[in-house]
């Protein structure tokens, strides 16, 4: 970033101003960003944020669940959402904050989105442009497509929801902690005091998943965080619990449409 964190601070919370504000990091030593591990505890932005890394690791809490943002996808999360952030690994990335009225295009509820090679050259003119000009009829055209760039993109299925019940948060994070755990739909609701009929009712009544679409949805979380961290597929798929890589990768291609390799390896098109 060219100006002040401080003076960004100050744009990126206010309502008014430019619709949008992009900036740039490269991850320089400098940075605040560039830190190992840094963490955010509970906050929210007036703007709504998009944001994409291009290496290291973000991990995202909000009040409706987590998500793993690996590198070369987009965060996005709506003015006035609360969550944490927790960066890991030396950080270089891009993003945009848009005022609420702009915001109204994207999604109600935090998610992640694909990038296009276009929607990346888009923010990195925008990050030139000072924050506190009027923007002129090119600057205006640019933005527009920029907004419908991000408005068009693809969803990725990286959210993993929480319940609310503190049996099934028992049940959820028992899964989490030990994701490899193959036990039945019917063991785990012995194990919580609960009959398999409430477990299945109530965890697709507060999450929009069954059970065993949630513990997939799980386990593929924790696997995107090791394979992110260059943990071989072969141990992760272990860990995790199938029954064998194969199997895993299965999985893994049916949810995101690629091979572990490949997602990973794969930047802006």
């Amino acid at each position: 970033m060219s100006q002040s964190d401080e003076e960004f601070h100050k744009f990126i919370e206010r309502a008014d101003g430019q619709p949008v504000i992009a900036y740039w990091d490269e991850g320089e030593a400098t940075s605040e960003y560039s830190q190992k591990t840094h963490k955010y505890d509970w906050h929210s932005h007036i703007r709504g944020q998009l944001w994409c890394v291009e290496s290291g690791l973000v991990h995202v809490h909000t009040e409706r669940g987590s998500w793993l943002l690996p590198p070369h996808r987009a965060g996005w999360m709506p003015p006035g959402e609360m969550h944490t952030v927790t960066l890991s690994g030396v950080m270089s990335g891009w993003g945009v904050f848009m005022t609420p009225e702009i915001s109204r295009c994207m999604p109600d509820h935090p998610a992640v989105i694909g990038v296009s090679s276009l929607m990346r050259e888009l923010v990195h003119r925008a990050s030139s442009w000072p924050w506190d000009a009027e923007l002129d009829e090119q600057q205006e055209r640019i933005l527009g497509v920029l907004i419908d760039e991000m408005r068009i993109a693809t969803r990725e299925p990286l959210h993993l929801p929480m319940p609310v019940d503190r049996r099934l948060l028992r049940i959820a994070h028992a899964v989490m902690e030990n994701p490899q755990d193959n036990r039945s739909l019917e063991e785990w609701a012995s194990w919580a005091g609960l009959s398999p009929r409430t477990l299945s009712r109530l965890f697709r009544a507060e999450t929009a998943l069954s059970f065993a679409q949630w513990r997939q949805q799980a386990r593929l979380t924790r696997g995107l965080e090791q394979l992110a961290d260059g943990t071989p597929v072969a141990a992760v798929a272990d860990g995790l619990g199938y029954a064998s890589t194969s199997a895993f990768i299965a999985m893994f291609r049916r949810s995101f449409g690629d091979s572990p390799a490949r997602y990973f390896g794969q930047r802006a098109v």
